[in-house]
């Protein structure tokens, strides 16, 4: 027998955070994923960078498409708003809701399937218009619901569970993300928490859209000896650039670090992600560079992960449309019907 609901008891001796909770409050219900899948470590992640933040989970809204990844967000931040669209068309109803509602941190979790195959036009757009979003693909190559076909994302040359070799390009969405503007944009690795959890808070504390493509192998169907996004794989071949702190405004996060050179790049709220230089000629300031950089690393076989890209100076969507500050949900009548003077006011600045 499977019991799916948690106990609501806990040990009174838990660490809480600056709010009085605890780890646990930013939990959801037990994964019914395969034992050891990626996506479970993912949410691990994420649970653990919300607590960190000191961020109320009724503040979050979590959106999802279609696959396995996008049954994720049933397992953390059991008391954030919540709502899972159809396959490929999670950033239309986020982009939505954040026209709705700029009160709320929006949360999308998509899968290579659902970005990179049905929902690569609405990936695009939801990029380019710089809607402020924690995006977060977990990209394990196949489609593990129908039983491991390869997705769009699945390396050239690489091999499926029975053998088959994949003869198709793949679709890179961490250059496509910095192609179509996307402010933040950074990889990671399912198995490296302690590289995943500062990148996750970092995302949420920029302003505009943030992408994070995760490896996050599939143990059932993507997990063997010729798959390129095993654990085995890409533990072999993670090319990191950057080993990551994340400093709140209010209070810095403090660690311990080899010795080495030191970048600090500041993010739009004031918030500073601090980067250890693995390569020291990399810079996440430069889209070009990253860009080249990405596309050396993958003639090498290598999986490049870290920070790729920040602008630091990004806006959002609400400031390129000069919305209002309220949200536009808690709008009145007489906010939403001016009257007829500014009617034909806005008609005559369009003739």
């Amino acid at each position: 027998m499977t019991y799916l609901a948690k106990p609501k008891l806990h040990h009174p001796g838990l660490p809480k955070n600056a709010l009085g909770y605890t780890r646990r409050d930013y939990e959801g219900a037990i994964s019914t994923l395969c034992a050891g899948c990626g996506h479970d470590s993912i949410s691990a992640a994420i649970i653990q960078a919300f607590f960190e933040l000191d961020i109320p989970p009724h503040r979050v809204a979590k959106l999802s498409g279609i696959g396995c990844s996008s049954k994720t967000p049933t397992y953390f931040l059991g008391n954030s708003h919540g709502f899972n669209s159809v396959h490929g068309r999670m950033p239309s109803v986020l982009t939505g809701a954040a026209l709705a509602n700029r009160d709320l941190i929006y949360l999308g979790v998509s899968g290579d399937g659902d970005s990179a195959s049905i929902g690569l036009g609405q990936f695009a757009h939801v990029l380019r218009r710089g809607v402020d979003m924690v995006y977060v693909v977990e990209n394990n190559g196949v489609y593990g619901l129908t039983k491991g076909q390869f997705s769009a994302t699945a390396d050239k040359g690489s091999k499926s569970k029975r053998g088959a070799i994949n003869s198709d390009e793949p679709i890179d969405l961490v250059l496509l993300a910095l192609a179509l503007g996307a402010t933040f944009v950074a990889r990671g690795f399912s198995g490296d928490k302690a590289q995943l959890v500062p990148l996750i808070k970092a995302a949420v504390a920029h302003r505009g859209a943030a992408f994070i493509d995760v490896v996050s192998p599939c143990v059932a169907f993507n997990n063997h000896p010729g798959s390129t996004k095993s654990y085995d794989y890409v533990r072999e071949h993670n090319d990191a650039v950057n080993r990551l702190d994340f400093m709140p405004e209010r209070a810095p996060i403090t660690t311990d670090y080899p010795e080495g050179s030191v970048r600090e790049v500041m993010l739009h709220d004031g918030g500073t992600v601090r980067l250890h230089k693995l390569d020291p000629s990399y810079d996440p300031s430069d889209k070009v560079a990253a860009m080249a950089y990405l596309e050396a690393r993958r003639a090498r076989g290598e999986v490049v992960t870290g920070l790729l890209y920040v602008d630091a100076d990004a806006a959002d969507m609400h400031a390129s449309l000069r919305t209002v500050d309220a949200p536009l949900n808690a709008l009145g009548d007489t906010e939403l019907v001016p009257g007829n003077a500014a009617l034909a006011s806005v008609n005559a600045s369009l003739r």
